[in-house]
């Protein structure tokens, strides 16, 4: 059962009249739409801020990053150095080593001539 234009317009006419006969129901709408709206811009502005803050904090862990990469090269290249430093003494170290054996090698020898010559000339 189909309603007709007469019917619509009638029903309309007739919310109208309740409308306008209690506007507090239309008031507490707008006021409640009001109030829905400034509670949906404080929400945006918060995001708004707490997306600032993410991405303030994202800048700080990648330049904290690249501190400490920094440092990381700083440190390879002193320990770096410290290793030549320690090769320098080992071939120091290593020289010293083959001179004294030469030293060695030499005086044993010097001394043991000397005794085979003793043994040998003396009666």
């Amino acid at each position: 059962m189909a309603l007709a234009k007469e019917d619509i317009e009638e029903i309309q006419n007739l919310i109208a009249k309740a409308f306008s006969e209690r506007p507090e129901i239309n008031q507490v709408n707008v006021r409640y739409e009001l109030e829905i709206r400034e509670r949906i811009v404080r929400v945006e502005e918060e995001l708004k801020h707490q997306r600032e803050l993410m991405l303030e904090g994202f800048n700080r862990v990648d330049k904290r990053f690249e501190q400490m990469m920094l440092e990381m090269n700083t440190r390879f290249t002193q320990v770096d150095k410290r290793f030549e430093q320690v090769d320098k003494r080992f071939e120091v170290l290593t020289s010293r080593i083959d001179r004294f054996m030469i030293w060695s090698f030499a005086t044993t020898l010097t001394v043991g001539g000397l005794i085979v010559a003793a043994i040998k000339f003396l009666p």
